[in-house]
């Protein structure tokens, strides 16, 4: 038997059914939302009509006489008093509204995944949180987390966002590995791919646990509102600092927690570090620094080891004064950038003898910015050349008073070649791109609050400046402009 096909309603016109489900569904809920108020009258009005029936069903049947005439004398007063008709109309309506409210009980506590994550984390902290000689344990296997976790939230899948936990006060808090161990923990139950901000409250036995949204990504370089001396490392959450800046995320203005580096006499981080991994962002840091000083008036001069050429946006501009990219020039370079701040310091101090203020081309500040100096050192060892890191004791010393401020950005796997005086007098440092815990320690100082994430986009980690907390850092998008792969936008923004 031949197939009879289907109505051309239903084979071309599932678009147009789709759309008419829509505006129908629409039109349902409008309709239902202006019809509310009569709805629940006259769900009132029934109950109320229940109720009367079942009294008149209790009454006794030598009483229902009586009762019909008193409710019709009742029903006669009303009728014939002024205004009584239209106030009982409306008495009976609050009566009818109030009876035909919603009284669904409020969902109160989690629901059933949610009790099951919470003790499951519950019994997975029992461990740490325990001790055989405890006789009221906080933490017991089997026993209840109402009294250890409190002020809980979870998200549309069913995960923690917020959680408060409460532990015996002689758990050693104060180590930073027992602390590590329960971060570790919480980060692997509550769910990976997020980042954590865990703290903690010694006096109070108190661990507040939270994920952090995520920092934006689309903040391309531009000129930053700040103060002369002042340079916009990046982005970070707003509760890590007390200041915001105008952006232009895309075409949208928006405020935003910057962490701002200051440098010149007054800084007490005059010099500044950067690690990363390759494709970390440490290249566009140092661009979007230079672009920064530029626009103040300073002058620029860059030295490359990575051979790549990506600092080629920058020759020509008015301000730089190199970008070498060869042993040779690079250690012509930090010479140069060695006697000039010995010439800066020594007519500082004569104008100062002489009572005169320092001339001007002593306060014009000078940025020396160094991209992989291991690789030039290697290459000037190998040539029996002197090593260009050698010749920046003299800046990264004597650099805050002349006005001179050095940034260099290394890999991890060269951290041992930058030489002793960098470490020592670049106190200002910034990590970017996935790192284990302990390696952004070492470079930091200290461990950030956050659990790390595993991916991280180009530009993002972590800064410190000095002895100050660790912040979330996510770095302007300040790629090489002559990179084919360079998005239009941050290449025009470069430019």
């Amino acid at each position: 038997m031949a197939r009879r096909p289907l109505p051309r309603i239903l084979t071309s016109g599932s678009t147009s059914l789709a759309r008419g489900r829509d505006l129908a569904r629409t039109a349902a809920d409008n309709a239902t939302d202006v019809l509310h108020p009569l709805l629940v009258i006259g769900r009132g009005l029934r109950v109320l009509a229940s109720a009367g029936r079942r009294r008149w069903a209790a009454t006794p049947k030598d009483k229902r006489g009586p009762a019909l005439f008193l409710g019709a004398a009742c029903v006669l007063v009303v009728a014939l008093v002024p205004y009584a008709p239209v106030t009982a109309l409306i008495a009976l309506m609050a009566a009818a509204g109030w009876h035909g409210r919603d009284r669904s009980p409020a969902k109160t506590g989690p629901s059933d995944a949610e009790t099951d994550r919470l003790r499951s984390l519950y019994e997975a902290l029992v461990p740490y949180f325990s001790a055989p000689e405890d006789p009221n344990p906080l933490f017991a296997h089997g026993g209840g987390f109402d009294d250890a976790f409190s002020d809980y939230a979870f998200d549309a899948e069913g995960r923690v966002t917020r959680l408060r936990i409460r532990y015996p006060a002689y758990f050693t808090d104060g180590e930073a590995a027992s602390r590590a161990r329960i971060e570790a923990l919480l980060h692997a139950k509550s769910g990976r791919g997020r980042e954590y901000l865990f703290v903690w409250d010694e006096e109070a036995n108190r661990l507040d646990l939270s994920v952090l949204d995520a920092l934006p990504t689309g903040i391309a370089a531009q000129p930053f509102v700040t103060s002369p001396g002042e340079s916009v490392l990046g982005f970070t959450d707003p509760a890590g600092v007390q200041r915001t800046l105008p952006v232009l995320e895309g075409d949208e203005l928006r405020d935003l927690p910057p962490v701002i580096w200051r440098t010149g006499p007054g800084s007490t981080e005059p010099h500044l570090l950067a690690v990363g991994q390759p494709g970390s962002g440490t290249t566009g840091l140092l661009r979007s620094l230079a672009l920064q000083a530029l626009r103040q008036g300073g002058d620029v001069m860059v030295v490359e080891g990575g051979g790549s050429n990506e600092y080629a946006c920058l020759a020509g501009r008015a301000g730089v004064l190199a970008v070498e990219c060869g042993p040779t020039g690079a250690l012509a370079t930090v010479e140069w950038a060695a006697h000039e701040t010995e010439r800066r310091l020594i007519a500082m101090h004569r104008a100062r003898e002489a009572g005169l203020p320092a001339p001007e081309d002593t306060r014009r500040p000078l940025w020396i910015l160094l991209d992989r100096p291991s690789v030039l050192a290697h290459l000037a060892t190998a040539e029996g050349r002197p090593d260009p890191l050698a010749q920046l004791q003299v800046p990264l010393r004597h650099g805050r008073a002349a006005h001179v401020t050095v940034v260099v950005a290394e890999h991890f796997d060269h951290l041992e070649l930058i030489g002793d005086a960098v470490w020592q007098h670049t106190r200002a440092r910034v990590v970017l791109g996935p790192a284990p815990v302990q390696q952004l320690a070492d470079v930091l100082g200290l461990p950030p609050h956050t659990t790390p994430a595993p991916q991280l986009p180009p530009g993002r980690g972590y800064a410190r400046l000095g002895t100050g907390p660790v912040h979330r850092l996510q770095v302007p998008a300040t790629p090489d402009p002559y990179d084919d792969a360079t998005h239009p936008a941050h290449r025009h923004a470069v430019l």
